[in-house]
Formats: structure tokens, C-alpha cells, sequence
């Protein structure tokens, strides 16, 4: 039964990504936070599909955290569950990826029209240069930045490195950050096509101001607060 949930739910995001990807090419014309709201309905649609399939849902603590300023989202990374939920939970947002997912026909294609921070990984110093950049130019648009400091999706108990864009991002910008801890990765696991039934539980944490502080203290402060509140989140 699993199987055949899953089956459904992705047969679903396969009819549908073409029809979003032409959407978000016609909205191209619009300013990035109205494009991206209408991007974000494919997202919306696919949880509404994700609950109605696999009878995943979610609940959110922390809500009255968010600040009113566009502000920089620093998230665990678990499945492709957040890239989807983020869009329906926070104000209009862009992500931190590598560029290699915008070469992905058509998913590529329609996530290049959401305005994301495409990175060279390999850059180095140089990448870390065009993401403040970039980010500065999407903050002051009115758009927040999601970043997931690991850099890739780390299996539930599993914790890796937190690296320093995002933190540096936020201190070269004066940005806060708003810390979220999540435990999708018990219901939808990376790299793995069966969805399990369940109420994921996201946290969103107090904002963190950087102005006058460190890089690496604000990477800390980011990476204490998760994995601390990573530790009270179960399935």
C-alpha cells in the first residue's frame, strides 16, 4: 500500500511539473515576489497532493518568531519535503543551491525562474563573494533566503558540517537568521521512493541578530540551536 501511495503521489508531480514549469516561464515578465508566489503553487499543491496520497502532514511551532523584515533561513536538511513545505510556511523566498540543479530538464528550467542563488561549490572564496552579492540584491527586493547550512540531506540522527555561507551571508548583510529544526526525514527519507505516513514537526526558532558579530560565532550559535532542537523532535 505504501508503494502504491507513493506511485501516486509521484506520478503526480510528474504530470504536473510541465504545467508549472510553462507557468513560471509566462510569469517571467513579473516582479521576483509576485513570480515566485505564483511558482510557489505548484509547492502548495503538492503538499495538499503529499497528504491526500501518503497522508503526510505537518504541524509548526514557532510561527510568532518570524520577523517582519525579509530575513535568512537556515534549516536542517533532511528530504525534498522542506524545499516543497518551506514555500507554503515563510514569506516569499529564494534558495541557496548548487548550479548544477538548474540543468535538471524542466524541473531545472522552472526552478531557474524563482530567482534561486545559484553556487559554484568549487569556487571557493569567489563563491562566497556572489552569494553575498546575490543575496544582498534578493534581500533588498522584499525576498528571503533559504540556505541549509550541511549542504546536502543528512539521514534523521545523522548531523554534518555546517558550513559558513549562510552564517557569512547574514553577517556581510546585517541579515537575522531565522533558525528551523524539522524531522521529515522520518516520513519522506533522502533517496528513498517510499513515503511513510505521518505528522512531521517543524521548529522555527527566535531570530538571531548578527550585526557586530563573527562569522563562525553566528555559524555556531545556528548549529547549537538545531541540533538541540533536533534532539526533542520525534517521529
Amino acid at each position: 500500500m505504501l508503494f502504491l501511495r507513493s506511485f501516486l503521489f509521484f506520478m503526480g508531480q510528474v504530470i504536473t511539473a510541465p504545467i508549472f514549469t510553462f507557468i513560471a516561464l509566462l510569469a517571467m515578465p513579473l516582479n521576483p515576489i509576485a513570480r515566485n508566489d505564483l511558482i510557489s503553487g505548484w509547492a502548495r499543491s503538492m503538499l495538499w497532493w503529499l497528504k491526500l496520497t501518503c497522508n503526510i502532514r505537518h504541524e509548526v511551532t514557532g510561527l510568532e518568531n518570524l520577523p517582519d523584515p525579509p530575513s535568512i533561513i537556515l534549516a536542517k536538511h533532511q528530504s525534498a519535503w522542506e524545499t516543497l513545505a518551506f514555500q507554503a510556511i515563510f514569506p516569499t523566498q529564494v534558495y541557496v543551491l548548487k548550479r548544477e540543479l538548474l540543468w535538471i530538464p524542466i524541473f531545472g528550467w522552472g526552478l531557474a525562474m524563482s530567482s534561486p542563488i545559484a553556487i559554484d561549490r568549487s569556487a571557493g572564496r569567489e563563491a562566497l563573494k556572489k552569494l553575498v552579492a546575490k543575496g544582498k540584491a534578493r534581500l533588498d527586493k522584499g525576498l528571503w533566503v533559504v540556505i541549509f547550512p550541511e549542504g546536502t540531506r543528512k539521514a534523521p540522527g545523522e548531523r554534518g558540517k555546517y558550513h559558513i555561507g549562510g552564517a557569512w551571508l547574514a553577517t556581510h548583510t546585517q541579515t537575522q537568521v531565522v533558525p528551523v529544526a524539522h524531522n521529515a526525514g522520518e516520513y519522506w527519507a533522502k533517496n528513498t521512493f517510499i513515503k511513510k505516513p505521518g505528522i512531521i514537526q517543524i521548529h522555527i526558532g527566535k531570530p538571531i541578530q548578527t550585526a557586530g558579530l563573527k562569522t563562525d560565532v553566528v555559524n555556531q550559535q545556528v548549529e547549537d540551536w538545531i541540533e538541540t532542537e533536533m534532539a526533542t523532535l520525534k517521529p
